[in-house]
């Protein structure tokens, strides 16, 4: 069965309203009872970038290779972060994003498709604070330009990477309940093995071609040059583009092959 993308895309913003109040409600949850409340999205990437900024900063006082004038290592290395925890967020939570529903899936009516965007949709909310704030940042320091701007339209690979991973990974969850445990170690792995603490040009020789043909790669490197006004390497995010889109179509027709399974195995 052939799936079209702009069927896809048709049929999530049918059920928009629904995936709206699903994130919401998520969001929320999460926040629910805390003394600060939903205040923790602003505050908890604010205090982590402010120990970004005293740990490099001040205590090991760490450089950028090839770091330009100004650019404090902590902010280069934020930048990265952001792209980084959006995927995190979606990807991990992905396994329990059916399996933590049980009663619409039972529901015949109801789009069970919508559920694995909802964490997606959570790590987005947390992400535009974080931009916020990165914005923030680069105004205080002396390097807020208009090529920023360009970072939410830079992330598009990683958001469909991330939705056909949480689609496939979805699915797996239902049948498999150690994917709550397996897959957030290997996501763990993944932010030491991309470009997330150091450039793709610190990578010893031999190993540079896996780095530049990971779409994940690609795109922190896209993000972290628009936030610091540097050359964005687009023909590395291209081929990520691309990939992510396929991704997202196999992600989606796995999810929808397996999904007749979902109600039995619950």
């Amino acid at each position: 069965m052939v799936f079209n993308p702009l069927r896809i895309v048709a049929d999530i913003w049918r059920h928009r309203y629904l995936l709206g109040q699903l994130i919401k409600r998520d969001v929320l949850l999460r926040y629910r009872g805390a003394m600060f409340g939903v205040l923790w999205i602003f505050l908890s990437p604010l205090l982590m970038l402010g120990i970004f900024a005293f740990v490099f900063g001040h205590i090991f006082q760490a450089r950028w290779p090839q770091q330009q004038e100004g650019l404090p290592f902590w902010l280069i290395l934020y930048s990265g972060l952001i792209v980084f925890n959006i995927f995190a967020e979606a990807v991990s939570r992905s396994p329990s994003a059916v399996r933590g529903y049980p009663s619409f899936v039972k529901k015949i009516i109801f789009p069970v498709n919508i559920l694995p965007l909802v964490p997606l949709g959570a790590g987005l909310v947390h992400g535009a604070f974080n931009f916020l704030i990165l914005l923030v940042a680069l105004a205080w320091t002396g390097n807020l330009h208009g090529q920023v701007l360009l970072f939410p339209l830079l992330l598009i690979p990683v958001l469909l990477l991330a939705l056909g991973f949480s689609w496939f990974l979805a699915a797996w969850g239902v049948f498999i309940k150690d994917m709550t445990q397996i897959v957030p170690l290997f996501v763990q792995m993944l932010m030491f093995l991309s470009p997330v603490f150091y450039p793709v040009s610190a990578v010893p020789e031999v190993l540079r071609p896996i780095y530049l043909h990971n779409p994940l790669g690609a795109v922190i490197e896209a993000g972290r040059a628009a936030a610091l006004g540097t050359s964005i390497p687009w023909a590395p995010w291209s081929t990520a583009l691309a990939i992510g889109l396929a991704a997202a179509i196999l992600g989606y027709a796995f999810f929808q092959h397996s999904r007749e399974e979902f109600a039995d195995a619950l």
